[in-house]
């Protein structure tokens, strides 16, 4: 298929010949939104990929949720790459066909060949969309690394820094939902809340103390920052580190199973 025939819409459509002067229009202009369109041949933005997507509260689960969509945009790329080098034989054999062919069933030949073609064009679009996501969250997981100062994490450490994701994603929760609700927090993060061994009125009392901190600042003037939570959720996470722990130990568990493990951390670094 020729590059005019990928960018225009055909004239000879089954339509009404009033829609005559929309496909002129639509043709006279499609060259530029196909151009245009490049930059936006992936999920989504890179801003919205940092903000809204990976919203992981500690270093270490960053860089697991960027990683799983790393291995999951190189799998669908693989799978992609397979599927367009199939398209390509097929086309070529159906090409081949059409040459031998006459009438009706060459005809209907060429119909596929064209069918494969646009398909093709498609998938070159959305491979090129993938290619951009992947170099981006490659290049996320090499930042995210430098930001903690690491060339490398271990499963060990990974696990370590669970029990403050988890705190942080907890509290972080029952904050937001506690300012819809009268600074309340909700049946549904309490129990996120009880499952990690975190006292439930204890936890209130911390949105409490901080809500009033808020408050008070802007009683006098002051904006409370975004910064200002993520300081507290540190906090808490400090506060609070041992309880999941303890919890899983007085129900039996092992927390920490050094023996399940596919590396341990550098010798030195004390375990909790």
């Amino acid at each position: 298929m020729s590059e005019l025939e990928l960018t225009k819409v055909p004239s000879n459509l089954p339509v009404s010949v009033e829609y005559n002067a929309m496909v002129e229009n639509i043709n006279t202009k499609l060259v530029a939104v196909q151009r245009d369109s490049d930059n936006f041949y992936k999920s989504a933005s890179q801003f919205k990929n940092v903000t809204l997507d990976v919203t992981d509260l500690t270093p270490i689960s960053s860089i697991k949720h960027v990683l799983a969509v790393i291995d999951q945009t190189r799998a669908a790329l693989e799978e992609a790459t397979f599927k367009y080098k199939r398209n390509l034989i097929n086309r070529d054999m159906k090409l081949e066909e059409a040459e031998q062919a006459s009438g009706y069933n060459k005809e209907l030949l060429l119909i596929d060949v064209a069918e494969l073609n646009t398909g093709m064009v498609n998938m070159e679009n959305s491979m090129k969309g993938a290619l951009r996501r992947l170099n981006f969250f490659v290049n996320q997981h090499q930042a995210l690394l430098q930001k903690i100062g690491k060339d490398e994490i271990t499963e060990e450490e990974y696990e370590l820094e669970e029990s403050r994701y988890h705190i942080m994603t907890a509290m972080k929760q029952a904050l937001n939902s506690s300012r819809a609700h009268g600074g309340i927090i909700d049946e549904g993060n309490h129990i996120y809340l009880f499952d990690m061994g975190i006292n439930g009125a204890a936890a209130q009392a911390e949105i409490f103390g901080y809500l009033q901190m808020e408050a008070q600042m802007m009683s006098e003037g002051k904006e409370p920052t975004h910064e200002m939570i993520i300081m507290w959720l540190e906090a808490c996470a400090d506060k609070f580190a041992d309880c999941g722990i303890k919890f899983a130990q007085s129900r039996g568990f092992i927390p920490l199973d050094k023996t399940s493990l596919i590396k341990e951390l550098p010798s030195g670094k004390e375990n909790n």
